[in-house]
């Protein structure tokens, strides 16, 4: 059999590279965050990575150490997984910060204190809890009463803050238990202080004026 010519391999070359552009084109790069020996890798990741595998994220995905006083309030438009161990590491790097799509995975046995973690914007949250317990994955869906669009920016205050008009706190208590994770939620809160006077994550929240706010608990 004659071997094929330029033309063919040039037209097999470009059929190739069409196929695999229309099984990667639909992908979107997600954020995975790990806390392990007191440091913090951030990654960018092009797909789905075995909760707690820490040698196979640093070969699948592009990550880099972050020192924990570089760390800065900031937003996650797409998927934003994080894999922690203790519930102060989870505090440092979500407390009032922007996700609309997060996953929590335990990746320790040890029991966890109960503390709230406050969460801005969130929409759709998956727990993951095999570490401790054989147990499968939890999803949940968050009504915060507003409608958003897609790639829709926060407004920031001075000082680099951003507004928060629909916060969640979750109490990580709850990867402790074996019970179905719930939520429930107050809509047109004006005044959080007033409305929650014994809750004193409120002391640090930014408030603004003629504003109502969409407070919701999980547990």
């Amino acid at each position: 059999m004659a071997p094929p010519s330029g033309h063919s391999l040039l037209l097999t070359s470009a059929l190739g590279i069409l196929v695999l552009g229309c099984f990667t084109g639909g992908q979107r790069n997600s954020t995975l965050i790990f806390t392990k020996e007191n440091t913090i890798r951030n990654c960018t990741c092009s797909a789905d990575v075995r909760d707690c595998d820490y040698t196979l994220a640093n070969l699948m995905c592009s990550c880099h150490t972050v020192l924990p006083s570089a760390i800065e309030q900031t937003s996650y438009d797409d998927r934003l997984t994080v894999w922690f161990t203790d519930a102060s590491a989870l505090g440092l790097l979500l407390n009032f910060t922007l996700v609309r799509d997060l996953k929590l995975s335990l990746c320790s046995p040890n029991t966890l204190p109960t503390e709230y973690l406050a969460i801005c914007g969130l929409e759709r949250l998956r727990v993951n809890t095999e570490a401790r317990r054989p147990l499968p994955e939890q999803s949940l869906l968050i009504h915060n009463g507003r409608e958003s669009e897609p790639g829709e920016k926060p407004a920031w205050l001075p000082g680099g803050r951003h507004t928060c008009m629909c916060i969640s706190f979750l109490d990580v208590a709850l990867f402790n238990g074996n019970s179905s994770l719930k939520a429930y939620s107050i809509e047109n809160v004006a005044n959080t202080t007033n409305h929650f006077p014994h809750f004193s994550y409120f002391e640090t929240f930014p408030i603004l004026s003629n504003q109502s706010y969409v407070v919701t608990f999980i547990y």
